[in-house]
């Protein structure tokens, strides 16, 4: 049974999310997922209360979800790893979705467009940006802790590093048709991120030894 329901609410999920695309935030209602289900409204309802709630699952399903598994790495503390690697093996994870994700970057058009006239920004930002902060805060405040930071706001740091990641990516919201960037560009731009980062907030032995300054 438990199958089938979420089976069931991941379809009502896909089908919402059809319909905010299509319709925006505002123009979207309740009453025209549920003529798309072909259920009751009832049914509807009986999954996601409102149409706020609809679109959090929505934003989770198509704009954050895949990110979970880079976040859930910065939440368990990997000990042989140092700062430098954990950073890199989640910028490469977010970057690689944020990239060549065209469903995500169409949900975070849509929140772009939307911002303005709704809440829709803070929704998105709960259901997606501040999750990945919080799991960065944490991380920057072991590598404090450990030495490999130079003490500051923990969350401070971690923005700054998620501005140095998308440095490059903003203007692909903007692109008709933003082409795929390959797997080589992408650790291309993450190393570069990191880099910047770890020269300016890091301490000399948190640094790499690979010939940087």
């Amino acid at each position: 049974m438990k199958v089938r329901t979420e089976a069931r609410r991941a379809a009502i999920v896909e089908i919402a999310a059809a319909v905010f695309l299509e319709m925006g935030y505002e123009g979207a209602s309740m009453n025209e997922v549920s003529k798309r289900l072909g259920g009751s409204k009832a049914t509807l309802y009986g999954y996601f209360s409102s149409k706020e709630a609809l679109f959090v699952a929505v934003v989770e399903m198509y704009g954050t979800s895949s990110l979970y598994e880079a976040i859930a790495g910065l939440l368990e503390p990997v000990e042989h790893l140092a700062l430098e690697a954990q950073l890199l093996r989640f910028g490469r994870m977010m970057m690689a979705i944020l990239m060549n994700d065209s469903t995500a970057i169409k949900v975070y058009r849509l929140v772009l467009s939307e911002s303005g006239r709704s809440d829709i920004g803070e929704l998105f930002h709960d259901a997606g940006p501040n999750q990945c902060v919080e799991a960065l805060s944490q991380l920057m405040s072991r590598a404090m802790a450990q030495g490999e930071l130079k003490e500051a706001c923990a969350k401070l740091r971690a923005k700054q590093f998620l501005s140095l990641l998308t440095a490059q990516t903003g203007e692909r919201l903007f692109q008709q048709a933003p082409a795929s960037m390959s797997l080589v560009e992408i650790e291309e731009l993450v190393a570069n991120a990191v880099e910047m980062f770890l020269g300016g907030a890091g301490v000399p032995a948190a640094l790499s030894t690979s010939g940087k300054p």
